[in-house]
């Protein structure tokens, strides 16, 4: 299958960055019904859902982007750009996934779900188009797309959605953005590269990155340590709580994975700042490894504390 037309579309579809549509599973997971059958395939419906009309995004951005990809030391590498996908079998696929993505919204879920695919479609486009070419609002549109992520699972689980957990989203994200942003001007100056491959980054000055990462991880940290207090849950089992101390009667267990969250940011940083790797976030999740662990240790612990201990 490889170097087939069929591969290079795949990888025009970019499903390392699939894995941010894992976000529609944050609110239904924290609500401690995303295993219930009925929920986990609703929930699963609308990854697919938006992992097609992700999908729709990538291809209309790259045969957008083609002329500075070609400029750029890793974007050069796109199929697009290299001309081995045709930007017009390109943008007819990006036709016919958002379509299909509408289509299916429709058929499986009431118009705020939608209206969700919609507004992300939209907004992309428009990003891609413009946006993404004015600083601090870029990087305030890449958060707008995790949230409209997290609300799309809602919509599917017909589950409330904490406002502490929207906020969270909103610093994590835009911590990935500015990050993101950061390293693509280490790259391009390390290699000499004109920064008009990316028209934003000549208006990003270093200090100003810096600052804006360090603001976002600090709130990333805060509203989540805020959010973990107000989500734990209000049961613990029987044989758990028969084992614990008066003085932990009602202990906030969510509380816990704070930790683990300081240091996912804090390594995050350390990558962007001394491996200088953050210009793909899905990239590195995938390949540093501490990070990796540090995500399954968060992810195996929340479902412990909401399934486990109060079964």
């Amino acid at each position: 299958m490889k170097n087939t037309l069929l591969f290079y579309i795949i990888r025009t579809l970019r499903p390392r960055q699939w894995l941010k549509n894992l976000s529609v599973y944050a609110a239904p997971l924290f609500w401690g019904n995303l295993f219930e059958g009925e929920v986990f395939i609703a929930t699963t419906k609308a990854l697919v859902i938006f992992t097609i009309t992700s999908s729709s995004v990538y291809l209309l951005n790259d045969v957008i982007d083609a002329p500075k990809d070609r400029l750029h030391p890793i974007k050069s590498n796109r199929p697009i750009a290299r001309g081995l996908v045709s930007e017009r079998l390109a943008l007819l696929l990006a036709f016919l996934f958002i379509i299909t993505a509408l289509l299916l919204s429709l058929l499986n879920f009431g118009r705020f779900f939608v209206l969700t695919i919609l507004s992300y479609f939209l907004i992309q486009v428009a990003y891609t188009l413009y946006i993404r070419n004015m600083i601090i609002l870029d990087a305030l549109t890449v958060a707008t797309g995790f949230v409209l992520r997290v609300f799309a699972g809602t919509f599917a689980a017909t589950v409330p959605i904490s406002s502490w957990l929207v906020l969270s989203t909103i610093g994590v994200s835009l911590l990935l953005a500015f990050g993101k942003r950061r390293s693509e001007r280490t790259i391009l100056q390390s290699e000499h590269i004109p920064l008009e491959t990316r028209e934003t980054l000549k208006h990003y000055p270093d200090n100003l990155l810096d600052s804006m990462i360090s603001m976002s991880a600090s709130f990333s940290v805060v509203t989540y340590a805020l959010f973990a207090f107000q989500s734990s849950p209000t049961y613990t089992s029987r044989l758990v709580a028969q084992n614990l101390p008066a003085t932990l009667a009602s202990p906030k267990w969510m509380m816990l994975t704070i930790p683990i969250v300081i240091y996912g940011v804090a390594r995050y940083l350390y990558v962007i700042y001394e491996k200088k790797e953050g210009e793909s976030p899905e990239r590195v999740l995938l390949s540093d490894a501490p990070l990796l662990n540090a995500v399954a240790l968060w992810v195996a612990s929340i479902i412990f504390i909401v399934y486990g201990l109060q079964g």
